[in-house]
Parts: C-alpha cells; structure tokens; sequence
C-alpha cells in the first residue's frame, strides 16, 4: 500500500522509534501538539524507561515484527530517530500499512515558518553550522544552531526569540525527510559513509540530495562544492546555485590571489588572516561565508568570524609542539575521506589510525602517501589499517591502549613531522565517544613530551 502524504496527515496518533535525544524531543514536541504518542525502544534500559515514564508515554520495549505490524496499523505516522538502521523492519511494516515516515524536519516545517539554513556533507557539517551560526550571531541577528547538535530544530522552534535556524541536516535525519525546503541549503562534500546504517551508497546519497530535493524555482539557494563530482551531480537545475571551490577550481565564491571572495568578486579576508588554512578550511570558510550572507549576515561580520575562528574541538586540533614534532587530534575523522582531508595540508605525517570500521573500505588509506610516512595502527580495525598501508609506509601495530599508541608513534616521528590522530573510524571499540578518544590521546601526549610542548 502507497504512504499516505505525509502533509495532508493529520497527527493523531504517532510512534516513535528510540528514545535517544532526537526521540525524547520529538515525544515532548508531538505531546505539545495533542498527538497521542507510543514509543519503541529496542535496547531499552532504566534511563529509557524513566524517559517514557516522564514523557508520559507508553513505551513498547524490543517488539517482535507482529507487535510493530498492529501497533503502526493503528498510527498517523512513523517517527525514527537518527540513525535507525534502514534495515530495521519498522519500515516494512510502515510501508505495508500505508504509514508515512517521517522525520524530525516534517514536524517543524509543519509548525514553524522561519527561515532556515540547512548544512549537509559527509565532513565539515558542524564546522560550517558553527561558523554560519556566529557569523549571523555576529550581524546581530538571533540564530541558532540545531538538528544534528545537542539541541533538534524540533526542540529549537520551541523558543520565539529565534530569527534564523542553522540545521546540521545529517543524512539519518534527510532520508527519512517528505519535504525539506531551507531558505539556503549547503552541500559540503560527499564520501562513503553509515553503511552501518543507510542500505547502500546510493541510499546514503539519495538522503544527502534530499536536501536540494524539494527547493522550486525562485525560492531557495542551493550551496555547492565545485570540486565534488557527486555533489555537482545531484544539482537541482530549476533552483539558483552558487559553488565553492578553492583556487583554479572555477568555482563561483573562491580564493584568488591569496584572498578568499564572493561570487561577486568582493574581497573577504587573505589567507593568511586566517588561523586555520589547510585545504579542507578554506573550502569550509567559503561555504559559510557564502550561506552567511545569503541569509543576511553583513560583510563586517563574515570578515571578522573568518579572522577569529579557531576551528572546534578534535578537528585537527594541534595539541602540542615540541622537538620539532607538531601533534594534532583529528578524533572526530570517522571516514577514510575525512582522513585524507586532514592529512593533504601537512609535508610529511606520521598517521595514528583505526578504531571500529562502520562498514567502509579503509583500502581507501593507500591515497594518504604521500604525506604519509610512516602510521600507527590501532583497535579492531588495526588489520584493515595495516593491509592499506603495507608496501606504502612503514606501519606499527598497536593494541594496548593510547599511551602506547602514542609512544609508538613519538618513535615513528622525526623534526619536521606533524604526528595527526586522524582515525578513519569509529571509537566505539576502546572509548564512548571520538572526544573521549581525542582527549586520551591529548593526555598521552602532553605527558609524553612535558610542559614546554603544550600547544601555543
């Protein structure tokens, strides 16, 4: 049976698929809204429950298909949290009754008409939301930063004061999206990534374009990266677009002469204003810059923002500096793509890689020589780092923790060199969370190399 649309739905009552942030804020959002509401949750534990029971809702804990096929008989709509995998049989049973999917988006755009900027990409998404969001913050508007943060735009519209949302649009949250139709939308990059989650890499970039998808003509600027076939691909020819691109790439807002410009050719800052000027920043910088003032921000602000923006945390972030060696903790890099990003602005690297592979091929790696000479291989995927890198550098193996990782690393290391954390997967098989693994290996460092190498 065809879903029903999804906006001509009326939202009575509606099931949510995990009670994470996202699912906590969608139940307290629908409730506000009069919508009866069930949760599921697969792994349920005592904090889960108490949500529910806080929430006021019901929670079904770990259905069996037959539980999900009558409970979604009876529903207006599905709502899944982020990163429910595509394979989960929810979605079948939703589809066999006729129930629309529906995300985070839907429900504001149903109840909130302000303007919005979206910001997807494989790499760079919270970087250039940050970056978007102070520049505004800056030309005295009220904006904020949501969707794929600590705060969901559906949580976010909750506060009037708001003038202008900037939405990390994180492709769990797009896949699942009926319609999605940001004042500027920006498209960073495109890579392999979530193939734990999406069903396949068409999947996964089907959900990225949904971000361009449901823009119409005359309504709606589309942000696009010059240099990135993929993301040139998936244009939506009846919307206006403006690229990006770093010098020679013909892009429309690019660097020239040393100066990062608009599409109109107004100068914005020299490079070497900048405090971060590595390939991927630059490339970061005009995006936000462009999406800043397409959504009101002034000249005065832009420029200021670029001079001042230091980068965030675990994005090739220099720990320290000492006997010749700069350290920097990449941690927040989960993909090969994302690794090769980090490392094409250094001369020469020592490469700390590996953690929980979530489905890529990290063969991908091999590209990273040159710069890279010599890498570390760590946690369960330490296999797969060394097969990409082997007969290509000099690789050491390491399965005992941080601090040894980084004393082999500070032997592999010589003057000269830039010993980069850039992991290429996840941390989930020694650590929570890839800042909990960027602040171990921050920690080994400094005890390593001692106070005069701290980072200036």
């Amino acid at each position: 049976m065809a879903q029903r649309a999804a906006e001509q739905v009326a939202l009575r009552s509606v099931v949510v698929l995990g009670l994470g942030v996202t699912g906590r804020a969608v139940v307290r959002a629908l409730r506000d809204h009069g919508a009866d509401v069930t949760a599921v949750d697969d792994h349920p534990t005592d904090a889960t429950r108490g949500a529910a029971a806080s929430l006021g809702v019901e929670l079904l804990e770990s259905p069996s298909e037959q539980d999900l096929a009558e409970l979604l008989a009876g529903a207006d709509a599905l709502l899944p949290s982020p990163g429910v995998p595509d394979r989960h049989p929810a979605f079948a049973a939703a589809e066999r009754a006729g129930v629309p999917v529906m995300s985070e988006f839907d429900l504001a755009g149903r109840w909130d008409d302000r303007p919005m900027v979206a910001v997807t990409g494989t790499d760079g998404k919270t970087t250039v939301t940050t970056m978007v969001t102070e520049m505004l913050r800056a030309s005295g508007r009220r904006a904020v930063a949501c969707g794929n943060t600590e705060t969901p735009l559906v949580e976010a519209i909750a506060d009037p004061a708001t003038e202008v949302f900037v939405v990390e649009a994180s492709s769990f949250r797009l896949a699942h999206s009926q319609r999605f139709r940001p004042d500027v939308a920006v498209w960073l990059n495109f890579a392999p990534d979530h193939l734990d989650v999406h069903e396949s890499l068409a999947a996964y970039e089907a959900a990225k374009a949904k971000v361009w998808r449901d823009l119409t003509e005359g309504e709606g600027l589309a942000v696009a990266n010059a240099e990135d076939p993929v993301v040139l691909a998936n244009r939506n020819a009846t919307v206006e677009t403006v690229t990006f691109g770093l010098e020679g790439s013909g892009a429309d807002a690019t660097v020239e002469a040393g100066e990062l410009r608009l599409p109109d050719g107004t100068p914005l800052v020299r490079v070497d204003e900048l405090p971060r000027t590595l390939p991927h920043d630059l490339a970061n910088a005009l995006a936000a810059s462009v999406a800043a003032v397409a959504a009101g921000a002034d000249l005065d602000a832009v420029r200021a923002v670029l001079r001042s923006f230091q980068g965030l945390a675990h994005r090739v972030q220099l720990v320290a500096d000492a006997d010749g060696v700069r350290w920097y903790d990449d941690s927040k890099a989960t993909t090969p793509h994302a690794t090769l990003a980090a490392v094409s602005g250094f001369a020469s690297v020592v490469l700390v890689a590996g953690g929980r592979n979530k489905g890529l091929d990290l063969s991908e790696l091999r590209a990273t020589v040159p710069p890279v000479r010599a890498a570390v291989a760590m946690g369960e995927a330490a296999g797969e780092i060394e097969a990409a890198l082997s007969g290509r550098c000099e690789v050491v193996t390491v399965g005992t923790g941080m601090a040894d990782v980084v004393a082999a690393a500070a032997r592999l290391a010589r003057p000269g060199d830039a010993v980069v954390l850039s992991p290429g997967c996840t941390s989930f098989d020694w650590f929570g969370s890839y800042a909990e693994r960027g602040d171990a290996f921050a920690s080994a460092v400094r005890a390593l190399v001692g106070a005069e190498g701290q980072a200036r």
